[in-house]
């Protein structure tokens, strides 16, 4: 039975995180029941006594984390969040397959639908060169720095974790690097002689399985389903560490629910291993809350969370960040010592950045942003739906940068099969780029699959100007609907 949440009408958190987070704790903590039928929209909102819209944005976000399910003409259920699966015996690893090289060029296109590129319209110029000039008067800071990253910074990122991303960390954790592969090298040092196999998502983002694989250690390919990860196949795979992007996977875009989250947990604490955690756009989910990271969910965490302030900002600042576990550190002071490591990010940069989220310019910049991009995502999809149709699939919606576009096959039997025209994703992207569009084909984030061509495309929205949106897809569709014909 569910108690009456009481709600606090005076504090600073809305309703519906409230209401959330009381929902979420009573169901791990096993208060609520899998199975258990929670009270409709209506009947919950009456018994609290608040209006019905923050009881529906509270399960809204309970049913992206996947801690409830929706029954049409029935209503929302509780849903099971003890461990899938359970171990196999360790098979053989196999060999690592030959790394592809992400597609990048600096060539201008006048429908630019490239998922690394950022809007920077709304870029808070004259605060940040306040900012970076108060820091120029400064000359402790043309000094060397703190290598593990400015002590002042790495308290604001704490706290900025800890409130909006849901993590248990210190900034006593927190190490600063100038750069993703820098924090990558790093950490393959770190975990030598902890961890020798490195599970990977298989599609996904390949710079840190590769900075692994160029240290000695396995790439363990591990498959996708629906909701992400298969954990027996972790299991199988004798991976003793893990590297995921649970909030919003690269390149499919799911959401990894609570269940799956758990297990990935408990396969750490039954195996020893560690969990690498890419949130690389947790920051920017556009329908319901962010979903908070998975390093939160456990006091003590193997979660080695990895993130940085190149889509939030800029990457021009170059500070990228990592959350180290308690037990990892004294072995990080030790290289640091050894190696005689050195700030790789600039002080100038980051004391400027502490300002600017200690004086709540981050937190307004970010709230912008989120609007920005959330009206470039509708409008996109909007796009593809209406010049498109049916022949297309869409997925990874609602987060992050980037939309996933999957054409469907052409009639079997229809003029073009018979003629023979090809519908290879690199042919298809190579015709919309004779026409100046920009789109990027899946197929390099597969490790296991180097010869992999479906026409999987991955459309980015952040760097598009808005205006152009609609009439690029119009174009795009334009050309690639005749291959299908």
């Amino acid at each position: 039975m569910l108690l009456v949440p009481d709600l606090n009408e005076h504090s600073e958190v809305p309703y519906y995180i409230q209401l959330y987070n009381y929902l979420a704790k009573a169901i791990l903590g096993g208060t609520l029941q899998s199975g258990t039928r929670l009270p409709s929209i209506r009947r919950l909102a009456a018994l609290c006594g608040i209006s019905a819209t923050p009881v529906e944005l509270a399960y809204q976000q309970l049913l992206a984390e996947g801690f409830i399910a929706s029954k049409p003409r029935s209503g929302y259920y509780i849903l099971p969040v003890h461990r899938e699966g359970s171990p196999a015996a360790a098979g053989e690893r196999p060999s690592p397959a030959p790394r592809p090289i992400t597609p990048r060029d600096s060539r201008h296109y006048a429908y630019d639908f490239h998922m690394s590129r950022n809007d920077f319209s709304l870029f808070p110029h004259k605060i940040w060169r306040s900012l970076y000039q108060e820091q120029l008067a400064n000359p402790d800071l043309l000094q060397y720095g703190d290598p593990q990253g400015e002590p002042a910074l790495r308290e604001s990122i704490a706290a900025h974790l800890r409130q909006f991303r849901g993590l248990r960390c210190t900034e006593k954790q927190i190490v600063v690097g100038g750069d993703q592969y820098t924090l990558c090298s790093l950490l393959c040092l770190l975990l030598k002689g902890r961890v020798s196999g490195l599970g990977i998502e298989d599609p996904g983002y390949h710079l840190l399985p590769a900075a692994f694989w160029r240290s000695g250690y396995s790439v363990l390919p591990i498959p996708l389903e629906e909701d992400g990860l298969q954990i027996d196949k972790l299991y199988s795979s004798g991976a003793d560490a893990v590297y995921i992007s649970p909030s919003h996977q690269f390149p499919r875009g799911m959401t990894m629910p609570i269940t799956k989250r758990l297990a990935l947990l408990e396969w750490a604490r039954s195996t020893g291993g560690y969990i690498i955690e890419d949130d690389y756009d947790g920051e920017f989910r556009y329908h319901g809350r962010p979903i908070p990271a998975l390093q939160g969910l456990a006091e003590g965490s193997p979660v080695i969370y990895m993130c940085s302030f190149a889509q939030s900002v800029t990457p021009a600042l170059c500070i990228h960040y990592m959350v180290l576990p308690e037990e990892l550190l004294p072995d990080y002071h030790s290289l640091r010592s050894e190696l005689y490591l050195e700030h790789s990010a600039s002080r100038l940069h980051q004391i400027a950045l502490h300002y600017f989220m200690e004086r709540g310019h981050f937190e307004k910049h970010l709230r912008r942003m989120r609007l920005l991009y959330q009206r470039k995502h509708d409008l996109l999809l909007r796009s593809v739906r209406q010049h498109f149709g049916d022949a297309a699939v869409l997925s990874g919606t609602d987060a992050g940068f980037h939309l996933l576009l999957a054409l469907k096959p052409p009639a079997e039997g229809s003029a073009r099969v018979k003629a023979g025209f090809s519908t290879s994703a690199r042919e298809l992207a190579a015709a919309a780029e004779a026409e100046g569009i920009r789109v990027t084909p899946m197929s390099y984030t597969w490790w296991a699959k180097p010869d992999y061509d479906e026409p999987e495309f991955i459309l980015g929205f952040g760097g598009i100007a808005e205006e152009l949106i609609d009439e690029g897809i119009r174009r795009l569709a334009g050309i690639w609907l005749g291959y299908m014909d």
